[in-house]
């Protein structure tokens, strides 16, 4: 690094200053080079990650000290990683927990018993594995890892420095290939329920995605997945039995019932009962090593391989177990957050089936209160990526909503809004409301009389506190429509109370929970 580099370093060896430069990891045409870069050589992303750990001083052997907990997946990993995390802390063990995305800050990702790092320790260990890369960049072409690279070896930094007892990781996207697979040894893995998500970087079969999610099986190493269609569960055994790695499919959650009387659980949702039997698993499995390891004894697995059948063992969860599972918090997954007259639905369900679990979630909620007094009923959507927005949104039109709002997820408008890629995010929420206008017309719906005249109850906002003010009643700035000034007041009256689902992005949670609960977004 020249003199002048070092300089610009510690002048901006701040909190802000690393979230600055982190930032700068994730420009758009980076993205899309490495996007381009991935879908024409994935395995590119992985070799490159353990130069970048060498490079930071940390070895892969290493990362065998940090007992892993390592879990891939479509629906339910970060869920199902909370509740892991949680019943093992509940153990008293010191735990780290890596997940992605966050919702309001980067330092949520990065987490030491249960709480986001302190912007203390993030400036830290930032500045530490930043410097490493820089005074190692010219040697190395120059290069510097991606935004998601090097907060996955930040948290490994953390970790390490902190002494956690154990490690809970949650794979970025797949698994095969994805950065968090330099993991070598890891305690136990786990595969929650699998659906399409990000086919253009993992396949667009069933049998395509399983083959990548599991790519974080190890030889010797003891997995674990929830029921999965018939053909997903046949690769993800066939991926086991190549690695050499015991696969065992969790019994239902009702089978511990049968010995401890119900299990309350701290997420809401049906379909959570899955995530938590999967957790329980984990836990146990992590649980049964480290009595191993304490008493000097050398691992083993006395479980054979496994059929399509193989059904991993119930066991009796303890008090701290059941504890644990009661005392899960995971934000932005089928939260419940009033303000007054207005009851917030927040998940961010984004592909077709965990849409489907947040819309019966939302039903299940609201019964009881459509029942005594109906109120009004909004839906705030928004998609990235390569979503299907018209999936989601045909089996959102089936809740009848009062109201439908779009929004790109940018928490408040500003100059910057007048940017061409703004414009072009703007276009895609305009896209999003005509095709609702179009669901709620067609005669199928109108014959079964599941949408009423939502398709002129339909509004596009420019960011996503214009859209709370309005659902709020609060005036909007002069420039904007006559058609933005919230619902007419009569209605309001009418309803008494509103009930809002925010759903098809995280990204759109969290800059809803950033407005809603602005201590979320404190420094420490």
């Amino acid at each position: 690094m020249v003199l002048g580099q070092t300089a610009a370093v510690n002048r901006t060896k701040t909190f802000h200053g690393a979230l600055c430069i982190l930032n700068s990891l994730q420009n758009h045409t980076a993205v899309l080079e490495r996007l381009h870069e991935r879908q024409k050589n994935p395995g590119l992303q992985l070799q490159a990650m353990k130069g970048f750990l060498h490079r930071t001083g940390l070895t892969v052997c290493e990362l065998d000290k940090l007992n892993i907990i390592h879990v891939s997946g479509t629906k339910g990993k970060g869920s199902t990683c909370a509740f892991t995390e949680r019943v093992l802390r509940s153990h008293g063990f010191r735990t780290g927990f890596y997940s992605s995305p966050h919702l309001v800050h980067v330092r949520e990702r990065i987490r030491i018993n249960g709480w986001p790092i302190s912007t203390e320790l993030f400036t830290k260990y930032f500045w530490e594995a930043y410097e490493q890369l820089v005074d190692t960049k010219d040697v190395n072409r120059g290069t510097l890892p991606s935004y998601f690279q090097f907060l996955t070896l930040l948290a490994f930094h953390v970790f390490l420095q902190e002494r956690v007892d154990l490690a809970v990781i949650e794979v970025g996207i797949g698994g095969q290939y994805d950065c968090t697979n330099i993991i070598r040894k890891p305690w136990v893995c786990g595969v929650t329920s699998l659906g399409l998500d990000h086919c253009s970087l993992l396949g667009d079969t069933m049998e395509k995605i399983a083959w990548q999610k599991a790519g974080i099986f190890k030889p010797g190493v003891l997995a674990f997945t929830v029921q999965q269609t018939p053909n997903s569960l046949r690769v993800l055994q066939s991926r086991a039995e190549e690695t050499g790695c015991p696969l065992q499919v969790c019994p239902e959650l009702d089978q511990y019932e049968d010995m401890v009387g119900p299990v309350r659980l701290g997420l809401a949702g049906k379909h959570q009962r899955l995530n938590a039997s999967l957790a329980l698993q984990l836990s146990f499995s992590w649980l049964q090593r480290h009595e191993t390891e304490k008493k000097g004894d050398i691992p083993s697995l006395t479980q054979t391989a496994c059929t399509l059948n193989s059904q991993a063992p119930t066991f009796k969860p303890t008090a701290a177990m059941l504890k644990g599972l009661w005392e899960t918090e995971w934000l932005g997954r089928n939260q419940t957050l009033r303000q007054g007259s207005v009851t917030y639905y927040l998940d961010g369900a984004h592909t077709t089936a965990s849409v489907e679990a947040c819309i019966d979630w939302f039903r299940e909620e609201t019964l009881q209160r459509d029942h005594s007094h109906p109120g009004l009923k909004i839906l705030l959507f928004n998609t990235t990526g390569e979503r299907d927005s018209a999936a989601l949104l045909r089996l959102l039109a089936l809740c009848r909503f009062d109201y439908a709002l779009f929004c790109p997820n940018i928490t408040e408008a500003s100059a910057a809004q007048n940017s061409i890629s703004v414009h072009q995010i703007l276009a895609r929420c305009r896209e999003n409301q005509i095709i609702w206008q179009s669901l709620s017309a067609t005669e199928e719906v109108r014959q079964r009389h599941l949408v009423t005249s939502s398709g002129n109850h339909s509004l596009v906002f420019p960011c996503i506190l214009s859209a709370l003010q309005w659902i709020n009643g609060r005036k909007q700035p002069a420039s904007a429509p006559p058609q933005c000034n919230g619902p007419p007041d009569r209605l309001r009256a009418e309803a008494g109370t509103t009930s809002v689902l925010v759903t098809g992005s995280l990204y759109l949670v969290g800059g809803v929970l950033k407005h809603l609960e602005p201590s979320l977004n404190t420094a420490d």
